[in-house]
């Protein structure tokens, strides 16, 4: 038996089939030679005979053209009941004859159809066909009222058939009614749902399996979507083991398809990727990520999915030049301008829809169309999907000169006309499928242009060799270094914080508001009317995608630090080779020097231990309270602060103190050492940094004083950073926030709130990227040109350390004793360690000897070698 012919795609866009009949169609009552067997669908909105003749044309009968549907009783039937339709009908279109796509051809005629019911009587469906007649002549949205009732009462008359199941002794949990969402189609059925297993039951059989079923451990992604600006989506993607890669449900309302996102995470057969998108971001900016994975994975997050043709994912246009001989990527004019939107690229055009902008009432829009709708998407992607533009335009292909034929015609008519802004799609840099899309590869004739020339391939820039150079060409532009450097301003308009609001209108980004989520709610519109204009409005118009982002997104790091992310290993392995156990009290910070190690602790006493000798050398009592912490500010001085309010200098080789002096008016918390330009740094409970200079000179320490900054809350951690000829200090505070000042001028740069609880840690991963840690367990990475957080990540306990090795390594220790070792180049946890019995106090990372050393609470200190992990 030929395989059918017939798709829900020869339907009218969201139209229903609900099921065929084997029959033969004839123009007379009587079966003659003339009479062509096949199938008889009954839809929503129409009839559709296929011929089982390949060479037959389909035969699509609009069920609002037929005047009269009927029962007949044939001549030669001999039987009381009747099992003849009689279809009469003002016009009708012919499909896919010879089996050749092509726009359809439509008949202006009157006609008569006879369809001979092969194994039924028009008994058993001429109530229904009546039904769907009638529905047929009401306007439009009484129409889809009718025909969603007729669907939820075949719903409530389903039953899932448990024969279909892989097991039959399945529990199942819950069934509800669903549409499995393809481009432009619409498939009504059942959804079970078991602790081990997906179904999927279409109402039709227009499905090739009867039934879907989807393995719950093969689930690997699931996605909430927004569906026609409605709440009720849902996307599941799946290994590459499975049957069925991946399916798009929608639900009744947002209450089921939570319920059933909200069951499927806490089955335990249930194992889903969990990528957060901070840690997407941070992967994208340290070049982990390409930009044409990372625009992938934006649009995902943003509702944006291939299966729904008015949320189709949207790329930009990156190159502007479809001209030259050769495409020179070192050229910025080689380049669009990625801070504006295509409509505000040429300023006289810009002009006039700004005269006319200022001249509505609200709400106003800037543009009248957008940057992605079906028909767009369509136009680029017609020559691969013609069928989905015949589904969209009633059986015709657009004008041959409006057509999708040149590149530059297409980009310069995006830059001048007055209703052409659109956007890309992700085939013009999608190299696996070598630039299909630009050729007619299924040989259609979609006409001739005014010129006489014939519509065929699209015409390519004169630097495009072929479809497959093309789409590589423009791929690397789209990974391109200025691509890289500016691709952060085209998303702060189309997922931003530019996409809406005030940020909007200055920057010439806005569409009409019927576009925009959360604009209109389809549940609270009673009137029928008022809905099905909404919807139809959103259909055609486009739909902007769900804002990710509220504040500047971060750029793309790109020349600044290549060195630092080109290392041969991903992270250390860590192996304890020495435990010291001198203290009698917490440890509370540690450092080590050449083969001493130094610490101090809650006792007041600074111990030196010798790692050649394996023993204590020295054990000194600097003050009557806590040593908060410790460094070294030459070769054999230490300086140690005290809750004492002071700091203490003492000469490690010789054993004595050298000098000590009020730093203070409060607990002294915290020290550094800038060995460049011999400043120690300190923070105190005062809520106040110094710097001094002219330490270990005796009695020179506060005439040595450069530098105060003075802070809302207690000092907790200082660092340092250096940007070009500047050195700026960076203070944490008890009160979640850092604080970064310039030395020299003495200015505050910046203050940041990062975090609502203590901060423990500040390191320096580049000069424009901080990792802080708190109290309440945090870890954060924060860009300082934007002044936002790029990735946080809860460690789950609460955090008292945190060390960098000046690279992507960081180590952190928390309140149970663990020291995690994350990539933050890669963004993952690399080693997590029972370290200590107790909170981990200090961390320190000794480059010379690749050693790093731990104190902690447990009143030890502990050594560890590094080695490279493979």
């Amino acid at each position: 038996m030929n395989k059918s012919r017939f798709t829900m795609l020869l339907l009218e866009p969201g139209e229903i089939y609900f099921e065929d009949y084997s029959s033969k169609m004839s123009e007379d009552e009587m079966i003659n030679e003339y009479s062509k067997s096949g199938r008889l669908k009954i839809c929503s909105k129409s009839l559709v005979f296929e011929p089982h003749s390949i060479t037959e044309p389909l035969i699509k009968m609009h069920l609002k053209e037929c005047l009269k549907i009927s029962s007949v009783y044939s001549r030669a039937d001999t039987n009381d009941k009747s099992n003849v339709l009689k279809v009469e009908i003002k016009q009708y279109c012919e499909m896919l004859e010879d089996n050749i796509l092509a726009p359809y051809r439509f008949k202006y005629e009157s006609k008569v159809f006879y369809f001979h019911l092969d194994f039924l009587t028009t008994d058993e469906c001429l109530n229904h066909l009546l039904q769907l007649h009638r529905a047929s002549t009401l306007p439009a949205q009484e129409h889809n009222s009718m025909i969603a009732t007729i669907i939820h009462s075949r719903y409530m008359r389903m039953v899932f058939d448990p024969v279909m199941m892989d097991d039959y002794t399945e529990q199942i949990l819950s069934e509800y009614q669903v549409e499995k969402i393809s481009p432009l189609v619409r498939h009504q059925g059942k959804l079970a749902l078991t602790p081990t297993m997906l179904y999927f039951q279409p109402f039709s059989n227009i499905e090739c399996n009867p039934i879907l079923k989807i393995k719950l451990k093969d689930m690997r992604r699931m996605y909430k979507r927004r569906f026609l600006l409605r709440q009720v989506g849902l996307e599941i993607y799946c290994t590459e083991e499975s049957p069925i890669s991946h399916i798009y449900l929608t639900f009744q309302n947002s209450e089921d398809r939570d319920k059933v996102c909200n069951t499927l995470d806490g089955l335990p057969s249930v194992n889903l990727e969990r990528v957060h998108m901070e840690e997407m971001t941070l992967q994208w900016q340290n070049g982990i990520v390409s930009n044409y994975d990372y625009l992938s994975y934006l649009n995902c997050l943003a509702d944006r999915s291939k299966n729904d043709l008015t949320q189709y994912p949207v790329f930009p246009w990156v190159i502007a030049d479809y001209s030259s001989d050769t495409l020179d990527l070192d050229n910025i004019e080689t380049f669009r301008d990625l801070s504006k939107p295509m409509g505000a690229l040429n300023p006289k055009r810009l002009e006039k829809l700004l005269e006319r902008y200022h001249e509505m009432s609200d709400p106003k829009f800037i543009y009248g169309s957008h940057y992605s709708a079906p028909g767009l998407v369509l136009f680029y992607l017609v020559r691969k999907y013609p069928h989905y533009m015949l589904c969209l335009q009633n059986g015709r292909f657009d004008h041959p000169d409006r057509m999708f034929n040149s590149l530059l015609d297409v980009y310069n008519n995006c830059l001048r006309n007055m209703s052409d802004f659109k956007e890309l799609v992700p085939e013009f840099y999608d190299t696996s499928a070598k630039g299909d899309f630009l050729v007619n590869i299924h040989d259609i004739n979609f006409g001739y242009r005014h010129d006489g020339t014939k519509v065929d391939n699209v015409q390519l820039p004169p630097w495009a060799r072929s479809p497959e150079d093309f789409v590589n060409q423009l791929r690397a532009a789209f990974e391109s270094e200025y691509v890289s450097k500016h691709l952060h301003q085209w998303i702060d308009l189309i997922f931003g914080y530019k996409q809406r609001g005030e940020e909007a209108v200055k920057a010439y980004n806005v569409y009409h508001h019927v576009c925009y989520e959360g604009s209109i709610d389809l549940e609270t519109i009673f009137d029928m009317n008022d809905r099905h204009a909404f919807e139809v409005q959103i259909m055609e118009f486009g739909q902007v995608p769900t804002q990710l982002f509220t504040k500047p997104h971060v750029r793309k790091i790109t020349h600044k630090i290549p060195r630092l992310l080109t290392r041969d290993h991903n992270g250390y392995r860590l192996e304890c080779v020495d435990t010291i156990k001198l203290h009698k009290e917490a440890v509370t910070c540690v450092i080590r020097s050449g083969g001493r190690v130094m610490s101090v602790g809650k006792d007041g006493i600074l111990k030196v231990y010798d790692m050649v000798l394996k023993k204590q050398i020295r054990s000194v009592v600097l003050c009557r309270t806590q040593l908060s912490s410790c460094v070294m500010v030459d070769e054999h001085i230490l300086a140690a602060g005290g809750w004492d309010n002071e700091i203490y200098l003492y000469d490690v080789e010789y054993g004595r103190i050298v000098e000590s002096f009020r730093a203070h008016d409060d607990s002294v918390s915290c020290l550094l050492w800038l060995k460049k330009e011999l400043l120690l740094v300190s923070g105190g409970w005062d809520g106040v940094v110094r710097v001094w200079s002219l330490v270990g000179k005796v009695g020179q320490a506060l005439r040595g004083l450069r530098a105060e900054f003075d802070h809302d809350g207690n000092i907790t951690t200082v660092a340092s950073r250096y940007r070009k000829f500047e050195l700026d200090i960076l203070a944490g505070t008890n009160d979640g926030e850092v604080f970064i000042w310039e030395y020299r001028s003495k200015d505050l740069l910046n203050k940041i709130r990062i975090h609502s609880s203590p901060v423990r840690g500040v390191c320096m991963l580049t000069s424009d990227r901080i990792v802080t840690v708190c109290g309440g367990g945090d870890m954060t990475v924060t860009d300082l040109n934007v002044l936002n957080t790029v990735f946080e990540k809860n460690m789950g306990g609460e955090i008292y350390s945190l060390c960098c090795d000046g690279f992507n390594v960081v180590w952190v220790g928390d309140s149970e004793g663990q020291l995690l070792q994350w990539d933050l180049i890669a963004v993952t946890r690399l080693q997590q360690l029972s370290a200590h019995d107790d909170i981990i106090q200090s961390i320190f990372y000794d480059a010379p000897s690749q050693t790093v050393v731990t104190a902690s609470a447990d009143k030890s200190v502990k050594i560890w070698s590094l080695s490279e992990m493979s």
